[in-house]
């Protein structure tokens, strides 16, 4: 097995411990398998980015952004990226999360019911 990246490791550690409100709000619903017993971890690497929350199981990636965030050509180079490599991405801005909680819980349960994408395709 391969073993973690010590500078991967401690960036998402450092991430983790930074979150943003919208984060630890989402993250509360997420955590524990409380989401329908679904299995979320929070600023995982993948590849050569961290994702803030993922579902491995149904390869859904979820990102809570902040205004800096809009329109962001890295962003979208991430996406395509994480699509490429058979992931689901789902974005969400802060506001989202912390007005309409119950909607974007009930987006990340719509597309968590579809079918994943097959890793190796």
């Amino acid at each position: 097995m391969r073993g973690a990246k010590e500078s991967k490791t401690k960036r998402a550690r450092n991430l983790r411990s930074a979150s943003t409100d919208a984060e630890g709000t989402l993250w509360y619903r997420l955590r524990a398998r409380r989401l329908n017993g679904y299995k979320f971890v929070r600023q995982e690497p993948i590849g050569p980015y961290t994702v803030d929350f993922i579902c491995r199981e149904q390869r859904l990636v979820i990102e809570v952004d902040g205004g800096q965030h809009a329109d962001s050509q890295p962003d979208a180079i991430r996406d395509k990226w994480l699509v490429d490599h058979n992931y689901r991405v789902l974005r969400f801005w802060n506001n989202d999360v912390t007005s309409n909680l119950v909607g974007v819980l009930e987006t990340i349960l719509t597309t968590l019911a579809e079918a994943p994408p097959h890793p190796d395709r």
